[in-house]
């Protein structure tokens, strides 16, 4: 039956068909990051991605409330990389919480919740205080945890009886709910996880919806429904028990045209992260597919190391932002798919985030041309003609192969140059973590929240690439942190992210339009891609296949 005549049976048929929630099938994911394996499976490792791996087998004391989704008729797009709006957060493992005073936090967990059993490993046996305790101080006391005081805000917790838990603040601190309630080290793990190697992703147990049952790395993750979660949902009324699929296959990808044809042969349901120039194209090819567009969430830049001569010059840093031509990028490298300046702050931010033309004429001034200005600035500062530098970029990311070189084409108009080192991931951050990559390094990096994107610039912040060191910024974050007024934490927000901009620590480069595709037969999905920092596994975990649709299909 030709193509067309199927498109138009499948049509018809689903403006008759019921949207009642199906169990079974497999669902494979190409997702956000298709061309990354794990990089860790111990929590203690402090790894940015754990939660994206293992956030459908552990899970937290928050989640997002994705009934709130845009796609069922609420206000948000659930795409942030970790932010969930206070509005949206609801109780996931915990059932509820309430402030005894404004330093004393008590959280009550949900009853009647288990952590899967394993042979050899532990017995099924019920979630307790005990549990999140230990989680707690197993994370906090890792030689790897965050430099940056991340649960010093806590001085400690007190189990109350064995569903309750009280945490006690020394100060107040405005990401109480993210850092250990949903964010990127908050999944609560056994406290029989130290009598096992907890490395090995044989060995990862939780309480969520599926069991990892499978792992090749650089090929695919495969998790396995558990018949006996505790977790259901409501749709039409009614109350289902999640999850809805058998399986969920991360598909591990690193080339780009084979993940693009992984999607329009329906060998994956659902591709995350698609750049615009392949869209229209797949459209055309593939009209079935379903679309939603998202504003990246992490700023892309040429990171300047602030401890290396020139970079330590301020001059030198601006001269190199006015020697790319950023509108050019936006217009012909993204073809107007993307936002000139949306880092370091994002605009769902809210009021935290200001546009350029709400900036002062020094910060409007970096994002537009002026290579003359840009030579004369080098000049003053004493750079020579044919300056060379090397700069690091990660071989996993296409879009960031492609348009380095044409950051050296802009630099070799002001006669500088990029010796340009791509690597493989691991390698690449490992590099960055140690601060052993050179004087340039080009990455992403996500904008986690209006408070945690200003937290990565200070001086002991580990994703902090061009080490960069103002006077009096340590201690402005401190403040803002500590601050319970909201008002008062956008103005002074506001102001330190202005600093940066003007500081130009990187050579700040636009924030791209992606898209994201999936299959028809994918229900109760519209492009949402986080439930927690990055953690997509409760999305998953709602979504289910339309399994007549997809045969009429010709699948």
């Amino acid at each position: 039956m030709p193509r067309l005549t199927v498109l138009l049976i499948f049509l018809m048929s689903t403006c008759v068909r019921a949207e009642e929630p199906q169990y079974g099938g497999t669902l494979n994911i190409g997702t956000v990051y298709v061309t990354l394996s794990a990089l860790s499976w111990d929590p203690a490792d402090w790894t940015w991605k754990s939660n994206h791996d293992a956030g459908m087998v552990r899970e937290q004391l928050y989640v997002a409330d994705l009934d709130q989704a845009r796609s069922r008729g609420g206000p948000y797009s659930f795409v942030n990389e970790a932010h969930i709006p206070s509005s949206a957060v609801k109780g996931e493992l915990a059932e509820r919480w309430v402030w005894e005073d404004d330093r004393t936090l008590v959280v009550y967990l949900r009853q009647g919740v288990y952590f899967d059993g394993k042979p050899g490993l532990m017995e099924r046996r019920e979630l307790d205080a005990e549990d999140v305790l230990f989680t707690f101080n197993y994370i906090n006391d890792s030689p790897k945890r965050s430099t940056t005081g991340f649960y010093d805000y806590i001085d400690r917790i007190e189990i109350r009886d064995p569903h309750t838990l009280v945490f006690h603040l020394n100060e107040f601190n405005a990401e109480w709910q993210y850092r250990f309630g949903y964010g990127y080290q908050s999944s609560i793990v056994p406290r029989e996880t130290l009598t096992w190697d907890v490395k090995n992703w044989r060995n990862v147990i939780g309480t969520g919806p599926f069991r990892l049952t499978d792992y090749i790395q650089g090929n695919k993750h495969v998790y396995t429904k558990r018949e006996n979660y505790w977790g259901s949902h409501v749709i039409g009324g009614e109350r289902y028990q999640l999850p809805f699929v058998d399986e969920v296959k991360y598909r591990i990808i690193k080339d780009e045209a084979t993940f693009l044809t992984a999607i329009r042969t329906a060998k994956i349901d659902i591709l995350e992260p698609i750049r615009w120039i392949a869209v229209d194209h797949m459209k055309e090819t593939t009209p079935e597919l379903k679309w939603s567009r998202w504003l990246t969430q992490s700023g892309n830049f040429l990171s300047l190391r602030m401890d290396h001569k020139p970079f330590d010059d301020k001059r030198v840093r601006r001269a190199l932002n006015l020697a790319v031509n950023q509108q050019e990028i936006v217009d012909l490298f993204y073809g107007g798919h993307a936002e000139l300046m949306a880092y370091p702050q994002h605009p769902e931010f809210g009021g935290y985030f200001e546009s350029l033309e709400e900036m002062p004429d020094s910060i409007r001034e970096l994002f537009g041309y002026n290579p003359e200005k840009a030579r004369q600035l080098l000049d003053e500062a004493g750079v020579p003609p044919g300056f060379t530098f090397k700069v690091q970029v990660c071989s996993c990311s296409p879009s960031n192969m492609d348009l380095l070189p044409l950051i050296d084409g802009y630099l070799a108009e002001v006669d500088v140059h990029l010796e340009i080192e791509p690597m493989e991931y691991g390698a690449y951050l490992s590099m960055m973590t140690t601060q052993n990559h050179g004087p340039g390094y080009f990455m992403n990096n996500g904008h986690t929240n209006p408070i945690a994107t200003l937290r990565k610039f200070g001086s002991t912040h580990t994703w902090n690439p061009s080490l960069y060191r103002a006077p009096g910024y340590d201690e402005a974050l401190l403040e803002l942190v500590a601050n319970p007024n909201e008002e008062e934490r956008i103005a002074l927000a506001r102001q330190l992210t202005r600093q940066l901009l003007d500081d130009a620590p990187y050579i700040w480069l636009p924030a791209q339009y992606l898209y994201t595709a999936w299959w028809p037969w994918v229900k109760n999905y519209g492009g949402e891609l986080r439930a927690g920092a990055v953690r997509p596994g409760p999305i998953y975990a709602q979504i289910w296949i339309d399994q007549e649709m997809k045969k009429e299909m010709g699948f």
